[in-house]
Protein backbone atom coordinates (compact mmCIF):
# COMPACT_ATOMS: atom_id res chain seq x y z
CA UNK A 1 0.00 0.00 0.00
CA UNK A 2 0.87 3.37 -0.46
CA UNK A 3 0.03 7.04 -0.70
CA UNK A 4 0.74 7.51 -4.42
CA UNK A 5 -2.42 4.92 -4.78
CA UNK A 6 -5.01 5.95 -6.48
CA UNK A 7 -8.46 5.72 -4.82
CA UNK A 8 -9.50 3.23 -7.11
CA UNK A 9 -6.49 1.34 -6.61
CA UNK A 10 -7.64 0.97 -2.90
CA UNK A 11 -11.23 -0.48 -3.79
CA UNK A 12 -9.23 -3.25 -5.63
CA UNK A 13 -9.89 -6.93 -4.84
CA UNK A 14 -7.93 -8.44 -8.13
CA UNK A 15 -8.61 -11.53 -9.41
CA UNK A 16 -6.14 -14.35 -8.55
CA UNK A 17 -5.37 -16.95 -11.67
CA UNK A 18 -4.59 -20.85 -11.08
CA UNK A 19 -1.45 -21.32 -9.69
CA UNK A 20 1.28 -22.39 -12.24
CA UNK A 21 2.96 -25.03 -10.31
CA UNK A 22 6.88 -25.08 -10.43
CA UNK A 23 7.44 -28.66 -9.58
CA UNK A 24 9.17 -30.69 -12.60
CA UNK A 25 5.98 -33.04 -13.87
CA UNK A 26 3.34 -31.59 -12.40
CA UNK A 27 -0.70 -33.31 -13.10
CA UNK A 28 -2.30 -29.43 -14.11
CA UNK A 29 -5.52 -29.76 -13.98
CA UNK A 30 -6.11 -26.15 -12.23
CA UNK A 31 -6.51 -23.85 -15.43
CA UNK A 32 -8.50 -25.63 -17.92
CA UNK A 33 -5.71 -25.83 -20.45
CA UNK A 34 -6.42 -27.85 -23.01
CA UNK A 35 -4.26 -31.15 -22.60
CA UNK A 36 -3.07 -31.77 -26.35
CA UNK A 37 -1.02 -29.34 -28.47
CA UNK A 38 -2.46 -26.85 -31.25
CA UNK A 39 -2.66 -27.99 -35.06
CA UNK A 40 0.89 -28.16 -36.47
CA UNK A 41 -0.04 -25.69 -39.06
CA UNK A 42 0.48 -23.13 -35.90
CA UNK A 43 4.45 -24.15 -35.45
CA UNK A 44 4.68 -23.77 -39.31
CA UNK A 45 2.75 -20.53 -39.79
CA UNK A 46 5.20 -19.41 -36.41
CA UNK A 47 8.25 -20.37 -38.00
CA UNK A 48 7.02 -18.50 -41.82
CA UNK A 49 6.13 -15.25 -39.73
CA UNK A 50 9.87 -15.25 -38.21
CA UNK A 51 11.91 -15.92 -41.18
CA UNK A 52 15.31 -16.94 -40.74
CA UNK A 53 15.94 -13.70 -39.26
CA UNK A 54 12.67 -12.87 -37.57
CA UNK A 55 12.91 -9.71 -39.51
CA UNK A 56 9.23 -8.97 -39.70
CA UNK A 57 9.26 -8.20 -36.00
CA UNK A 58 11.07 -5.24 -36.42
CA UNK A 59 7.51 -4.43 -38.10
CA UNK A 60 4.35 -3.29 -35.96
CA UNK A 61 1.25 -6.02 -36.61
CA UNK A 62 -1.72 -5.05 -38.87
CA UNK A 63 -3.69 -3.25 -36.04
CA UNK A 64 -6.79 -4.51 -37.35
CA UNK A 65 -5.74 -8.20 -37.24
CA UNK A 66 -7.82 -8.27 -40.68
CA UNK A 67 -6.40 -11.49 -42.43
CA UNK A 68 -7.14 -13.63 -38.79
CA UNK A 69 -10.50 -11.45 -38.41
CA UNK A 70 -11.17 -13.17 -42.36
CA UNK A 71 -10.44 -16.73 -41.32
CA UNK A 72 -12.78 -16.67 -37.73
CA UNK A 73 -15.64 -15.58 -39.78
CA UNK A 74 -15.34 -17.84 -42.72
CA UNK A 75 -15.13 -20.43 -40.09
CA UNK A 76 -18.43 -19.02 -38.48
CA UNK A 77 -20.27 -18.33 -41.82
CA UNK A 78 -20.37 -14.62 -41.31
CA UNK A 79 -18.59 -11.43 -42.12
CA UNK A 80 -15.23 -9.82 -41.18
CA UNK A 81 -17.21 -6.93 -39.81
CA UNK A 82 -18.62 -8.64 -37.36
CA UNK A 83 -15.61 -9.93 -35.67
CA UNK A 84 -12.92 -8.12 -32.99
CA UNK A 85 -9.89 -9.74 -31.86
CA UNK A 86 -8.10 -8.89 -29.05
CA UNK A 87 -5.45 -10.32 -26.71
CA UNK A 88 -7.26 -12.80 -25.09
CA UNK A 89 -10.77 -12.85 -24.32
CA UNK A 90 -9.75 -11.48 -20.77
CA UNK A 91 -9.24 -7.94 -22.79
CA UNK A 92 -12.15 -8.40 -25.20
CA UNK A 93 -14.40 -8.37 -22.01
CA UNK A 94 -12.51 -5.60 -20.54
CA UNK A 95 -12.88 -3.33 -23.21
CA UNK A 96 -16.96 -4.55 -23.64
CA UNK A 97 -17.10 -3.48 -19.94
CA UNK A 98 -15.88 0.19 -20.96
CA UNK A 99 -17.41 0.35 -24.64
CA UNK A 100 -21.02 -1.62 -23.90
CA UNK A 101 -21.64 -2.00 -20.14
CA UNK A 102 -21.34 1.14 -18.45
CA UNK A 103 -24.68 2.97 -17.90
CA UNK A 104 -26.74 3.98 -15.46
CA UNK A 105 -28.74 1.06 -14.43
CA UNK A 106 -26.65 -2.57 -12.89
CA UNK A 107 -25.12 -4.80 -14.92
CA UNK A 108 -26.49 -8.52 -14.17
CA UNK A 109 -24.25 -11.48 -13.98
CA UNK A 110 -25.05 -14.54 -12.00
CA UNK A 111 -23.85 -15.07 -8.15
CA UNK A 112 -21.67 -18.16 -9.46
CA UNK A 113 -19.90 -17.05 -12.45
CA UNK A 114 -16.41 -15.88 -13.87
CA UNK A 115 -14.70 -14.32 -11.03
CA UNK A 116 -12.97 -11.63 -13.32
CA UNK A 117 -16.37 -9.99 -13.95
CA UNK A 118 -16.81 -8.66 -10.39
CA UNK A 119 -13.32 -7.35 -10.44
CA UNK A 120 -13.57 -6.18 -14.28
CA UNK A 121 -17.07 -3.93 -12.95
CA UNK A 122 -15.12 -2.53 -9.73
CA UNK A 123 -11.99 -1.23 -12.36
CA UNK A 124 -14.18 0.54 -14.72
CA UNK A 125 -16.81 1.18 -11.75
CA UNK A 126 -19.96 -0.33 -13.19
CA UNK A 127 -22.63 -1.17 -11.14
CA UNK A 128 -23.78 -4.61 -10.61
CA UNK A 129 -26.11 -7.45 -9.49
CA UNK A 130 -25.80 -10.78 -9.05
CA UNK A 131 -28.38 -13.36 -9.60
CA UNK A 132 -28.59 -16.37 -7.90
CA UNK A 133 -28.16 -20.03 -10.09
CA UNK A 134 -30.88 -22.11 -8.59
CA UNK A 135 -30.02 -25.45 -6.72
CA UNK A 136 -28.56 -27.41 -9.39
CA UNK A 137 -26.17 -24.42 -10.45
CA UNK A 138 -28.98 -23.35 -13.79
CA UNK A 139 -29.15 -20.08 -14.57
CA UNK A 140 -32.81 -19.33 -14.96
CA UNK A 141 -33.15 -16.40 -17.94
CA UNK A 142 -36.69 -15.48 -16.50
CA UNK A 143 -34.62 -13.85 -13.24
CA UNK A 144 -32.58 -11.96 -15.96
CA UNK A 145 -35.91 -9.55 -17.12
CA UNK A 146 -35.66 -6.53 -14.71
CA UNK A 147 -34.34 -3.11 -16.11
CA UNK A 148 -30.44 -3.43 -16.64
CA UNK A 149 -27.55 -1.89 -18.26
CA UNK A 150 -26.78 -5.14 -19.83
CA UNK A 151 -26.73 -9.51 -19.05
CA UNK A 152 -23.34 -11.09 -19.32
CA UNK A 153 -22.62 -14.74 -18.11
CA UNK A 154 -20.39 -17.58 -19.73
CA UNK A 155 -22.11 -20.46 -21.91
CA UNK A 156 -21.54 -22.88 -20.64
CA UNK A 157 -21.36 -21.12 -17.30
CA UNK A 158 -17.69 -21.25 -14.78
CA UNK A 159 -16.51 -23.09 -12.90
CA UNK A 160 -19.71 -25.00 -13.15
CA UNK A 161 -19.60 -26.43 -16.65
CA UNK A 162 -23.55 -26.21 -16.98
CA UNK A 163 -25.08 -25.03 -20.07
CA UNK A 164 -27.87 -23.53 -21.09
CA UNK A 165 -29.70 -24.07 -24.94
CA UNK A 166 -29.46 -21.77 -27.47
CA UNK A 167 -33.30 -21.28 -27.62
CA UNK A 168 -33.06 -20.09 -24.10
CA UNK A 169 -30.45 -17.65 -24.52
CA UNK A 170 -32.54 -16.54 -27.54
CA UNK A 171 -35.39 -16.00 -25.33
CA UNK A 172 -33.08 -14.05 -22.71
CA UNK A 173 -31.49 -11.82 -25.84
CA UNK A 174 -35.06 -10.98 -27.12
CA UNK A 175 -36.66 -9.98 -23.22
CA UNK A 176 -33.81 -7.20 -23.09
CA UNK A 177 -33.66 -5.69 -26.12
CA UNK A 178 -32.58 -2.02 -24.48
CA UNK A 179 -29.60 -3.65 -23.30
CA UNK A 180 -26.53 -5.54 -24.41
CA UNK A 181 -26.58 -9.33 -23.78
CA UNK A 182 -22.72 -10.75 -23.76
CA UNK A 183 -22.42 -14.61 -24.02
CA UNK A 184 -18.77 -15.36 -22.86
CA UNK A 185 -18.37 -18.62 -25.20
CA UNK A 186 -14.74 -19.64 -23.47
CA UNK A 187 -15.94 -23.37 -23.33
CA UNK A 188 -18.78 -23.78 -26.19
CA UNK A 189 -16.61 -25.92 -28.65
CA UNK A 190 -17.00 -28.86 -25.77
CA UNK A 191 -20.63 -29.52 -26.04
CA UNK A 192 -22.79 -26.18 -26.07
CA UNK A 193 -24.74 -24.61 -28.84
CA UNK A 194 -22.92 -21.15 -29.80
CA UNK A 195 -25.18 -18.05 -29.69
CA UNK A 196 -23.29 -16.57 -32.94
CA UNK A 197 -25.89 -18.13 -34.96
CA UNK A 198 -28.30 -15.28 -33.45
CA UNK A 199 -26.10 -12.41 -34.30
CA UNK A 200 -28.03 -11.21 -37.54
CA UNK A 201 -31.08 -11.27 -35.49
CA UNK A 202 -30.00 -9.48 -32.63
CA UNK A 203 -28.35 -5.95 -32.69
CA UNK A 204 -27.52 -6.37 -28.70
CA UNK A 205 -26.01 -9.89 -28.67
CA UNK A 206 -22.53 -9.86 -28.44
CA UNK A 207 -20.42 -13.41 -27.88
CA UNK A 208 -16.99 -14.09 -27.00
CA UNK A 209 -14.85 -16.28 -27.86
CA UNK A 210 -11.18 -17.35 -26.98
CA UNK A 211 -8.39 -19.62 -28.48
CA UNK A 212 -7.48 -20.82 -25.31
CA UNK A 213 -9.30 -23.76 -24.60
CA UNK A 214 -10.12 -25.81 -27.81
CA UNK A 215 -7.56 -24.60 -29.93
CA UNK A 216 -4.62 -25.28 -27.45
CA UNK A 217 -3.90 -21.22 -27.86
CA UNK A 218 -3.82 -20.32 -23.84
CA UNK A 219 -0.11 -19.01 -24.45
CA UNK A 220 -0.30 -17.28 -27.66
CA UNK A 221 -3.90 -14.71 -26.17
CA UNK A 222 -6.23 -14.21 -28.80
CA UNK A 223 -9.61 -13.58 -28.48
CA UNK A 224 -12.52 -12.73 -30.40
CA UNK A 225 -16.14 -10.62 -29.77
CA UNK A 226 -18.83 -11.56 -32.38
CA UNK A 227 -21.94 -9.19 -32.95
CA UNK A 228 -23.90 -6.23 -34.87
CA UNK A 229 -21.28 -3.86 -36.54
CA UNK A 230 -21.99 -0.97 -34.59
CA UNK A 231 -21.08 -2.99 -31.21
CA UNK A 232 -17.76 -4.13 -32.71
CA UNK A 233 -17.30 -0.31 -33.76
CA UNK A 234 -17.79 0.80 -30.07
CA UNK A 235 -15.04 -1.89 -29.27
CA UNK A 236 -12.44 -0.58 -32.02
CA UNK A 237 -13.02 2.62 -30.83
CA UNK A 238 -11.68 1.74 -26.54
CA UNK A 239 -9.36 -0.48 -28.35
CA UNK A 240 -7.49 2.72 -30.28
CA UNK A 241 -7.88 4.81 -27.72
CA UNK A 242 -6.02 2.32 -25.33
CA UNK A 243 -3.48 0.39 -27.31
CA UNK A 244 -4.10 0.05 -31.15
CA UNK A 245 -1.86 -3.27 -31.43
CA UNK A 246 -3.12 -5.73 -28.97
CA UNK A 247 -2.09 -8.89 -30.85
CA UNK A 248 1.47 -9.53 -32.15
CA UNK A 249 2.42 -10.81 -35.25
CA UNK A 250 3.11 -14.38 -34.16
CA UNK A 251 -0.15 -14.85 -32.64
CA UNK A 252 -2.00 -13.84 -35.00
CA UNK A 253 -0.44 -16.00 -37.82
CA UNK A 254 -1.09 -18.84 -34.98
CA UNK A 255 -4.79 -17.69 -33.99
CA UNK A 256 -4.89 -17.70 -38.29
CA UNK A 257 -3.78 -21.13 -38.80
CA UNK A 258 -5.20 -23.21 -36.00
CA UNK A 259 -8.84 -21.76 -37.63
CA UNK A 260 -7.85 -22.86 -41.10
CA UNK A 261 -6.75 -26.49 -39.39
CA UNK A 262 -10.75 -27.99 -38.74
CA UNK A 263 -9.88 -31.18 -38.76
CA UNK A 264 -7.48 -30.55 -36.33
CA UNK A 265 -9.56 -28.60 -34.01
CA UNK A 266 -12.94 -31.26 -34.55
CA UNK A 267 -10.03 -33.91 -33.54
CA UNK A 268 -8.70 -32.25 -30.31
CA UNK A 269 -12.21 -30.80 -29.37
CA UNK A 270 -13.60 -35.02 -29.16
CA UNK A 271 -10.89 -36.17 -27.21
CA UNK A 272 -11.33 -34.22 -24.18
CA UNK A 273 -15.14 -34.72 -24.71
CA UNK A 274 -14.31 -38.43 -24.62
CA UNK A 275 -12.36 -38.25 -21.30
CA UNK A 276 -14.57 -35.67 -19.47
CA UNK A 277 -17.01 -38.31 -19.65
CA UNK A 278 -14.60 -41.13 -18.91
CA UNK A 279 -13.45 -38.29 -15.82
CA UNK A 280 -16.94 -37.73 -14.87
CA UNK A 281 -18.05 -41.98 -14.42
CA UNK A 282 -14.52 -42.66 -12.30
CA UNK A 283 -15.41 -39.86 -9.81
CA UNK A 284 -19.22 -40.39 -9.80
CA UNK A 285 -17.66 -44.33 -8.77
CA UNK A 286 -15.90 -42.39 -5.97
CA UNK A 287 -18.75 -41.09 -4.38
CA UNK A 288 -18.66 -37.36 -6.09
CA UNK A 289 -21.72 -35.41 -6.96
CA UNK A 290 -20.54 -33.80 -10.90
CA UNK A 291 -22.87 -30.90 -12.41
CA UNK A 292 -23.72 -31.81 -15.85
CA UNK A 293 -20.87 -30.33 -17.98
CA UNK A 294 -20.06 -29.25 -21.37
CA UNK A 295 -16.87 -27.61 -21.18
CA UNK A 296 -12.92 -29.25 -20.62
CA UNK A 297 -14.04 -29.34 -16.76
CA UNK A 298 -16.02 -30.83 -14.26
CA UNK A 299 -17.55 -29.21 -10.96
CA UNK A 300 -17.60 -32.14 -7.83
CA UNK A 301 -18.07 -32.27 -4.40
CA UNK A 302 -17.87 -35.44 -2.54
CA UNK A 303 -20.21 -35.43 1.00
CA UNK A 304 -17.13 -36.98 2.75
CA UNK A 305 -14.21 -34.84 2.55
CA UNK A 306 -13.51 -31.96 2.66
CA UNK A 307 -12.62 -29.67 -0.69
CA UNK A 308 -9.63 -27.51 0.76
CA UNK A 309 -7.59 -30.75 2.43
CA UNK A 310 -8.75 -32.92 -0.78
CA UNK A 311 -6.68 -29.99 -2.44
CA UNK A 312 -4.01 -29.80 -0.34
CA UNK A 313 -3.77 -33.38 -0.31
CA UNK A 314 -3.78 -33.84 -4.00
CA UNK A 315 -1.18 -30.68 -4.27
CA UNK A 316 1.56 -33.05 -2.12
CA UNK A 317 1.00 -35.38 -4.94
CA UNK A 318 1.31 -32.65 -7.51
CA UNK A 319 -1.44 -33.00 -8.72
CA UNK A 320 -3.56 -29.59 -9.06
CA UNK A 321 -7.18 -28.64 -9.10
CA UNK A 322 -8.78 -25.28 -8.74
CA UNK A 323 -10.82 -24.72 -5.21
CA UNK A 324 -12.83 -21.84 -4.27
CA UNK A 325 -13.52 -19.99 -1.07
CA UNK A 326 -16.95 -18.85 -2.08
CA UNK A 327 -20.49 -19.21 -0.87
CA UNK A 328 -22.00 -22.15 -2.14
CA UNK A 329 -19.02 -23.52 -3.79
CA UNK A 330 -16.66 -23.95 -0.93
CA UNK A 331 -17.17 -27.70 -0.99
CA UNK A 332 -16.66 -28.46 -4.66
CA UNK A 333 -13.35 -28.65 -6.73
CA UNK A 334 -13.18 -27.79 -10.29
CA UNK A 335 -10.85 -30.19 -12.34
CA UNK A 336 -9.45 -28.70 -15.75
CA UNK A 337 -10.09 -32.04 -17.96
CA UNK A 338 -6.28 -33.65 -18.75
CA UNK A 339 -5.51 -36.47 -21.11
CA UNK A 340 -6.77 -40.03 -20.08
CA UNK A 341 -3.51 -40.63 -17.75
CA UNK A 342 -3.86 -37.90 -16.00
CA UNK A 343 -7.42 -38.34 -15.24
CA UNK A 344 -5.86 -42.00 -14.25
CA UNK A 345 -3.49 -40.59 -11.78
CA UNK A 346 -5.90 -38.51 -10.27
CA UNK A 347 -8.91 -40.69 -9.70
CA UNK A 348 -6.34 -43.49 -8.67
CA UNK A 349 -4.14 -40.48 -5.99
CA UNK A 350 -8.04 -39.89 -4.61
CA UNK A 351 -8.31 -43.61 -3.95
CA UNK A 352 -5.51 -43.55 -2.23
CA UNK A 353 -6.41 -40.61 -0.31
CA UNK A 354 -9.82 -41.64 0.51
CA UNK A 355 -8.24 -45.12 2.01
CA UNK A 356 -5.64 -43.36 4.55
CA UNK A 357 -8.37 -40.40 4.91
CA UNK A 358 -9.47 -38.85 8.50
CA UNK A 359 -11.49 -36.04 8.07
Amino acid sequence: MSRYWSDIVHRLTPYVPGEQPVVAHPVKLNTNENPYPPSPRVLEAIRQELGDAGESLRRYPDPTALKLREAVAAHHGIRAEQVFAGNGSDEVLALTFQALLKHDKPLLFPDITYSFYPTYARLFEVDYRTIALDDSFAINVDDYTAPNGGVLFPNPNAPTGRPLPLAEIERLVARNADSVVVIDEAYVDFGAESAIALIDRYPNLLVVQTTSKSRSLAGMRVGFAFGNPALIDALNRVKDSFNSYPLDRLAQAAATAAYEDDAWFRDSCAKVIASRERLAAGLTALGFEVVPSAANLLFARHEGYDAATLVLRLKGKEIFVRHFKAPRIDQHLRISVGTDAECDILLNALRDIFSAYVG
